[in-house]
């Protein structure tokens, strides 16, 4: 099979390896002339930025950076980059790289022309209403990792660095004008950062799934988002050459990220403050709750999962897929548990307040309490 395609939903993706060459012409379609290029401090050096940057002068876009963005990106960083963006008068963005740099990538973008401050923009009711749209600066997306889907989302998580709160920010216009995915970018992640990022995709694919809110359309590509990660991270995980495997990653990561709007769950309701607390890695901190999510879960979602089981060539329904998860978190090297990631028992009680305000808690199937979300979280040490 030959796994390129020119996309159209949710918005203009231009997939297969070899297609960052496509990088001016995806510019020119987005109507940028002056791009500022985001990315985070780890790919600033890489070859594979470096190479996006030549791609843009050849093209007669300049080579313009800016790469001062943390793992969990906060209002510090985005002023840093709406500063660097204002004074080059660049009049969109390349958001490049993990969910770091393209999410801190797409508020520069928004915040581009905004005159409120950026947590008034934060994803409650309709305050995305207060944005002006005219002031949101075209996007084009560049992901090089395979988890996050932050390429066909319409919002950025931002960490806010006072409170260590992580905020969703969002907007309709923050969606991408151009996706370039181009599986060649994805070779060069370290095991860790594959297996995270797959994690990832896998806690939106199954959390998406398993959401009890009524969006069909969502809870098909959620399935088949979950048949690709289980087969395709073990191989990518294996061997990070492996194009095939590295493109349909890609393709996960989107289905995860474009299904998660039926709802999220649990996982992210844990991930997310631990994360924002302990600066973890999200993909993994999933990865290591979701185990003990499923159990909790199990009441409301045991006939769901085993259809699921079924689909994915899994024997022995809910518990063979529980099985399988455990399977992959010891075959990707993933903590045992959030104590093994460095989170201190002291301040559970503290988490277990963050995660219930955290807007996952919604999608949960199984109603989030203060007393079983604090179990939970001691299921999950």
């Amino acid at each position: 099979m030959n796994l390129t395609g020119n996309w159209s939903y949710p918005t203009a993706i231009k997939f297969g390896a070899g297609r960052i060459g496509e990088l001016g012409e995806a510019c020119a379609a987005a109507g940028i002339k002056r791009p500022l290029l985001v990315t985070d401090r780890g790919l600033a050096s890489m070859a594979i930025t470096q190479n996006a940057l030549d791609l843009m002068e050849q093209a007669g876009l300049g080579r313009a950076m800016f790469a001062d963005v943390d793992a969990n990106p906060t209002e510090v960083n985005l002023a840093a980059g709406l500063e660097v963006y204002k004074s080059g008068n660049h009049d969109g963005v390349i958001a490049f790289g993990g969910g770091s740099g393209l999410d801190l990538g797409k508020m520069v973008a928004f915040m581009s022309g905004q005159t409120r401050p950026l947590w008034d923009y934060e994803d409650i009711g309709d305050w995305w209403t207060r944005a002006d749209p005219a002031g949101i600066a075209p996007i084009v997306a560049v992901p090089t990792t395979a988890g996050t889907g932050s390429e066909v989302g319409r919002a950025s998580v931002i960490t806010n660095s006072q409170t260590h709160v992580k905020k969703i920010i969002f907007h309709p216009k923050v969606l991408p004008a151009v996706v370039i995915c181009d599986p060649e970018l994805t070779v060069g992640m370290p095991k860790t950062i594959t297996a995270g990022t797959g994690m990832d995709a896998f806690a939106h694919c199954l959390e998406a799934y398993s959401s009890p809110h009524y969006h069909p359309m969502s809870q098909g590509i959620a399935l088949e988002g979950l048949r690709l990660v289980n087969t395709y991270l073990p191989r990518a995980y294996a061997d990070g050459t492996d194009l095939e495997a590295r493109a349909h990653m890609m393709s996960a990561a989107m289905m995860g990220a474009v299904a998660f709007q039926k709802g999220l769950g649990a996982i992210h309701a844990l991930s997310h403050p631990v994360g924002a607390v302990f600066n973890t890695h999200h993909g993994t901190t999933n990865a290591v709750v979701m185990s003990a999510c499923l159990a909790f879960n199990r009441p409301a979602i045991e006939g769901r999962i085993a259809q699921a089981s079924a689909y994915l060539g899994i024997a022995g329904g809910f518990d063979g897929f529980a099985a399988r998860v455990v399977e992959l978190n010891e075959m990707f090297s993933i903590p045992k548990g959030l104590a093994a990631m460095g989170v201190d028992a002291s301040r559970l009680d503290e988490l277990t307040d963050m995660a219930l305000q955290d807007p996952s808690v919604g999608g949960n199937p199984v109603e989030m309490t203060k007393d079983n979300t604090r179990a939970l979280f001691d299921a999950a040490m």
